[in-house]
């Protein structure tokens, strides 16, 4: 297809089990894509098709898939809802020009949402809103409208009402055409019929088109003062523009309603789809930024296949036909055989197979335009967020920025042998997924794998054995503590040597002080006179910065410090660069202890669901594990707690909660922030470290 006007760019994203996949599955049955529906409960729907994923039941990958729909090209992203995969829905959401929020008829707005919500607000994705499972027990479709505004902070534009709800939930009003579809009990998606709306609720449909309208012209004075002053009821064409326009801008949301698992509601979404998601030459063009410094150059990627070729590689997959790069295209064409420059490396690239994904499966293209998602075979040197573009218009798309890990485990291959095939999987997976990193210990030799939280960290072990067959023993969870300082400290330090041919010295006044939250380290010089000349001033910065990786409690990085250059000196002959930074490093051994060190743990936001009965020993339970109650929501279902716990009093609790809620109980938690340990605790995890660092 060449017009882009035609092309949908769309993901689908929601809380753990709220319905993106079985919507997904829908949406491919109606398009004709596939013929026959699968399930979540046996593992056979069409985006999860990795073993761990059709096992859980979960989405820990997200999977494309390209669809048509009255003559639109829709290509469509199923995201994972699980917070330890958030990285997945926030690398789709960039490369995305619309989406699907689905929320849980009974669950409403939650955690998971919430965040995912946050990100497309941050990547400026319209939307449209699916309230889901509007069949099951507790749903009510208007508290969830009403929690989309008041949680979300957004504003949802009903388009459709459900008629009848739980066990009698049969089908929807359409709000701007007043009529009902109403599905029979066959099951079939296409089975449906066009009806009256329902005597009871006529009035009810009348009131909800009437504020849809008034939301909708505010997009258009002219129709707005029209309509209001002359009662002019607008054609339909112009209400849809009006609608395009506000969900573009992010004004409003349209809302939809339904049971994808009952196959009731779904045509409705692809026409709304299709009628107000914008098409990839209608959103904002990517940003173009400096290589080095990282700022908007002020240049953007206009989505046009005339343009110079600029794509952004945004998700790397390793199958059984070897590393398949996706590649969204923002501006010119790509085609099978050219040369491109991968601007992050510097390297050229000759494009051998390009394809177009179907979840697992793929269909061989020769050519892809501006507003396409593909996959390249076998590209070399290419991680995610690099740029892809024409070798004679170099430049670099706004890159993907990752959240850091906060949980490790020391892993060791069962077998001498594994070693290697350990080595090379890990590879793999990393550039996979930059939310997964590796290290080695290099004292004890020890592999340190990191990760988003235990599940993330489970399934990697399971891929690890599974899909590569490296056996793995694996050591306790670990935290990622850091430290920082409590005072402020002025101090002098001089590193002096003679020893035949030319010397070192250098001699440095300084002041550390605690930074502010999350500032990092901070480096300033105020000398003046040049007792210390300005060319050794990065040096002295290199040798605390370099410092700052390994505190002087147990070993852990140090945040938050800033360090104050005011006065030094030095010699005409034996002064260096290199003296200045060991001056530096000796400056940070022998002050930091001085400044009241102090260890930091990273707190998570604690998300608990549990039945009301249950409420008492949930929140005595967090209590015991340092937790601190921020507040309490009452649903139909159960009450939601949301809380902050430090991630070390976290693990296993999916265990517990079940214990405590008869496997009721649900949670969903995501780093926070770093705050103090108490003393106990710190000087535990001191001695551990001690213990460890000994054994070695």
């Amino acid at each position: 297809m060449t017009d882009l006007s035609k092309y949908r760019n769309i993901g689908i994203f929601a809380h753990v089990d709220a319905g993106k996949t079985t919507s997904t599955e829908r949406i491919l049955k109606l398009t004709g894509k596939i013929h026959k529906i699968g399930d979540t409960h046996d593992g056979s729907t069409t985006t999860d098709f990795m073993e761990q994923e059709a096992e859980r039941g979960i989405t820990i990958q997200s999977a494309a898939t390209t669809c048509f729909w009255n003559d639109h090209r829709l290509n469509i992203i199923d995201t994972p809802g699980h917070v330890d995969f958030t990285i997945e829905v926030y690398r789709s959401l960039k490369v995305l020009d619309g989406g699907i929020g689905v929320f849980c008829g009974s669950g409403g707005v939650e955690p998971q949402s919430e965040t995912n919500w946050r990100y497309a607000d941050e990547s400026h994705v319209s939307r449209l809103i699916f309230v889901n499972k509007l069949d099951r027990m507790g749903a009510d479709f208007y508290k969830v409208v009403d929690q989309v505004q008041n949680v979300l902070a957004a504003t949802p534009l009903v388009m459709t009402l459900p008629i009848g709800i739980e066990e009698d939930f049969v089908g929807v009003v359409d709000v701007l055409s007043q009529k009902a579809y109403v599905w029979d009990e066959s099951g079939q998606p296409e089975n449906y019929e066009v009806q009256d709306i329902p005597a009871d609720m006529v009035e009810k449909a009348a009131e909800y088109r009437e504020m849809l309208i008034e939301t909708a012209l505010e997009q258009d004075e002219d129709l707005m003062m029209a309509y209001l002053e002359e009662g002019a009821e607008p054609s339909l064409e112009d209400i849809k523009r009006c609608i395009r326009k506000g969900t573009r801008d992010l004004a409003f949301f349209p809302t939809y309603c339904g049971s994808a698992y009952k196959n009731k509601g779904i045509q409705l979404i692809l026409d709304a789809v299709v009628d107000y998601l914008p098409a990839p030459t209608e959103v904002d063009p990517q940003p173009l930024t400096n290589p080095d410094t990282g700022e908007a150059t002020g240049e953007v990627a206009t989505v046009s296949a005339d343009e110079p070729l600029k794509a952004l590689a945004f998700k790397i997959m390793d199958d059984r036909f070897g590393a398949l790069t996706f590649i969204r295209i923002y501006s010119g064409k790509m085609k099978k055989g050219d040369t491109i420059l991968n601007s992050a490396t510097g390297k050229t690239e000759r494009i051998g197979r390009m394809v177009e994904m179907h979840a697992d499966e793929r269909n061989e293209i020769d050519s892809a335009q501006a507003g396409d998602i593909i996959a390249v075979v076998g590209m070399k040197n290419v991680q995610t967020g690099h740029t892809l573009c024409d070798p004679k218009h170099e430049c670099t798309l706004e890159p993907m920025i990752f959240p850091d890990p906060v949980i490790s485990i020391a892993v060791k291959p069962k077998d001498k042998g594994g070693s290697e095939k350990m080595g090379i999987a890990i590879g793999k997976m990393v550039a996979e997924d930059p939310s997964f990193q590796v290290e080695t210990d290099e004292d004890s030799g020890e592999t340190i794998l990191k990760g988003m939280g235990e599940l993330h960290l489970d399934i990697k072990v399971d891929i690890l054995k599974r899909t590569y067959g490296v056996e793995l023993e694996v050591g306790a969870p670990q935290v990622a503590y850091r430290e920082t300082i409590t005072q402020a400290v002025e101090d002098s330090y001089t590193h002096k040597k003679q020893s035949g041919g030319s010397g070192q010295f250098g001699k440095i006044d300084y002041r550390i002080k605690p930074g502010e939250q999350n500032s990092g380290f901070t480096f300033k010089s105020t000398v003046v006179g040049g007792n210390v000349p300005k060319e050794f001033w990065p040096a002295v910065e290199k040798g605390f910065a370099g410092m700052m990786e390994n505190g002087v409690l147990a070993g852990f990085p140090t945040l938050d410090v800033e360090v104050e250059l005011f006065d030094g000196g030095f010699h005409a002959v034996d002064s260096s660069a290199i003296a200045f930074e060991i001056a530096a490093k000796g400056a940070f051994r022998q002050s930091m202890p001085k400044a009241g060190p102090q260890l930091l743990e990273p707190i998570m936001k604690v998300d608990v669901f549990t039945p009301e009965d249950h409420v008492g020993d949930v929140i005595g339970d967090l209590n015991r594990r340092r937790g601190m109650i921020k507040d309490q929501q009452a649903g139909t279902t159960g009450v939601r707690i949301k809380g902050d716990v430090p991630l070390s009093e976290m693990f296993g609790y999916i265990g517990s909660l079940r214990t405590m809620t008869s496997g009721r109980g649900q949670f969903s938690m995501e780093f926070s922030h770093y705050a103090p340990c108490p003393a106990n605790v710190a000087e535990q995890v001191i001695a551990e470290v001690k213990e460890r660092n000994e054994k070695k």
